[in-house]
């Protein structure tokens, strides 16, 4: 027996590959499907099946493209709808692999389909569980991204997930191994552990949904509190997943087009095309295509595209390092965006070697800010609204990126303002869009909070409740 988990950080996601006497299974893969498909060439293994925990709302999945290449049906969990061929298992249906079996545990709440996969050894002893999104370490599956409900309430479904939890994962022994969909970062849960893998023993002992004696009404209550909105991006995957989408490699065709400066500005003027930068925040800041926004590569990049761009169709043109062109083409159709239509050749070196007209930030030091501090100037922090309660810059105001186009009339153009995150990505992305959006009165906090606390400016106390 061989599992893998191969994980993607920047979408925190877990994908499975599982091989037992040249069978393979794959769960939850990503969109990119070779990994898998050489991993089982190399080891002289078929893929026998594909198995899918439900329709993923934060990523495209790959189930499509590696069945139409390997033959291997996809398999969904009960009650599962797609607009493809695919066995829909019934409750407890057995799947045999090798000398293993997989078993389909219909566990909704998350969604109506979620479907947890519990894997027994040659000797029919419960070994481990793949959960999808119905239990995370540390956390369960948020119970308000499903799309197709039939009336049912967040309310209605965290019932579904209690019951789910409690009648098919709680009574299995504590040495079984909890394998999950997603890690800490993920937009599907709110307090995952940075662990991606544990035993569910010790997730009995440390995951407040499944401490011994919690109530329907209490995990209700819980799971369902604090719940920050959706992604924009979340049900246009939803609906790629479940009712099909473009091959990669089609994608990859279309964007993977070298573009002169002259012809990068032409179509960005023609198509009204976003143009995304993609560099690090160090390198925009110095030098950037007028009205580009930045979203950097190095840091949660899928995620923040999906939260900031409208819509999975919107036409991209890309100013990326050079070398990670392909990169960035394949890691935006990860999360749906299919519609790049070619990079800066030459990135933006190119472009002013050209002569063409750029823009910049302007920035400050912690140490060069504390001296001005006195002066009260207008400082915004873009930080989530729980790291803003947690601690902040005393005077600053709360405006989230993940909001901010919400909160554009609180920036005033009349005199300069301040802005800062936690380390200097987040801002510079804040930077973009409302650089984008006229407003150039701008200035960004070098290093962001890290700094400020290291300068020993004046903060709240920590755990303040002001917001």
């Amino acid at each position: 027996m061989h599992i893998e988990q191969i994980y993607t950080g920047c979408l925190a996601q877990g994908a499975y590959y599982i091989e037992s006497n040249g069978e393979v299974a794959i769960i939850d893969p990503l969109r990119e499907i070779t990994s898998y498909v050489n991993k089982a060439d190399l080891n002289k293994a078929k893929i026998k099946y594909i198995f899918e925990t439900h329709f993923h709302a934060d990523f495209v999945s790959g189930h499509l493209t590696l069945a139409k290449q390997t033959g291997a049906p996809i398999i969904f969990g009960p009650k599962a709808n797609p607009n493809f061929n695919a066995i829909i298992a019934k409750d407890k249906q057995v799947f045999k692999l090798g000398e293993l079996t997989i078993t389909a545990l219909h566990t909704p709440g998350h969604t109506i389909e979620s479907t947890t996969y519990l894997l027994k050894d040659a000797n029919g002893k419960d070994h481990a569980i793949f959960t999808g999104d119905t239990l995370f370490l540390g956390d369960v599956g948020r119970p308000d991204l499903a799309q197709d409900t039939n009336g049912l309430t967040s309310a209605d479904l965290a019932g579904m997930l209690y019951q789910s939890l409690q009648e098919k994962i709680m009574p299995l022994a504590n040495n079984v191994i909890v394998y999950p969909a997603h890690g800490a970062g993920s937009a599907c849960g709110k307090n995952m552990m940075k662990q991606t893998v544990d035993t569910l023993g010790n997730q009995k002992q440390t995951n407040y949904a499944l401490r011994n004696g919690i109530t329907k009404k209490e995990f209700i209550s819980e799971v369902t509190e604090g719940l920050q909105p959706p992604p924009n991006y979340f049900p246009s995957n939803v609906k790629m997943n479940k009712e099909g989408y473009e091959d990669i490699n089609e994608v990859l065709k279309r964007g993977d087009k070298a573009l002169n400066p002259e012809a990068f500005e032409m179509a960005a003027n023609n198509t009204g095309a976003i143009i995304l930068d993609v560099r690090h925040q160090a390198d925009f800041l110095k030098g950037h295509i007028p009205r580009s926004i930045f979203i950097g590569l190095d840091g949660q990049f899928a995620p923040w595209v999906g939260a900031l761009i409208t819509h999975v169709k919107q036409p991209i043109l890309l100013v990326a390092p050079e070398g990670r062109e392909t990169e960035a083409i394949t890691r935006l159709s990860r999360v749906g965006f299919d519609n790049t239509l070619g990079y800066l050749n030459g990135g933006f070196n190119a472009w002013k070697n050209a002569a063409m007209a750029y823009d910049v930030v302007s920035q400050i030091s912690a140490i060069a800010f504390k001296k001005i501090q006195k002066e009260t100037p207008l400082v915004f922090d873009v930080r989530k609204k729980e790291e803003y309660r947690n601690q902040h810059m005393l005077q600053a105001q709360n405006t989230p990126l993940s909001t901010i186009n919400t909160h554009l009339s609180k920036f005033k153009q009349d005199k300069p303002f301040y802005i800062y995150c936690a380390g200097g990505y987040r801002s510079m992305i804040a930077a973009s869009i409302l650089k984008s959006r006229g407003i150039h009165n701008i200035i960004d906090i070098n290093g962001g909070f890290k700094k400020i606390k290291e300068a020993h400016i004046k903060l709240t106390d920590v755990m303040c409740a002001s917001s």
